[in-house]
């Protein structure tokens, strides 16, 4: 039994795949914009997140001492 042979050549991940087929249909600004939009996208998404995060911090901060009476 034979083994099979081997690849001389590494199969792309799916991500080198993408930006080859964006590199053939977008121009090299257009990728630039695009990146940049994204970038901003995942940024927004983070400042979001811990805005949550501050807000859920401080209620917890305030809700003991509202609930305290003398």
């Amino acid at each position: 039994m034979q083994a099979a042979p081997v690849r001389a050549t590494a199969i792309p991940s799916f991500t080198t795949a993408l930006r080859a087929v964006e590199s053939l249909l977008l121009s090299s600004g257009q990728r630039t914009a695009r990146r940049n939009a994204w970038t901003s996208v995942l940024e927004d998404r983070r400042r979001a997140k811990d805005r949550v995060e501050a807000q859920r911090v401080l209620d917890q901060s305030v809700s003991p001492s509202l609930s305290v009476r003398p």
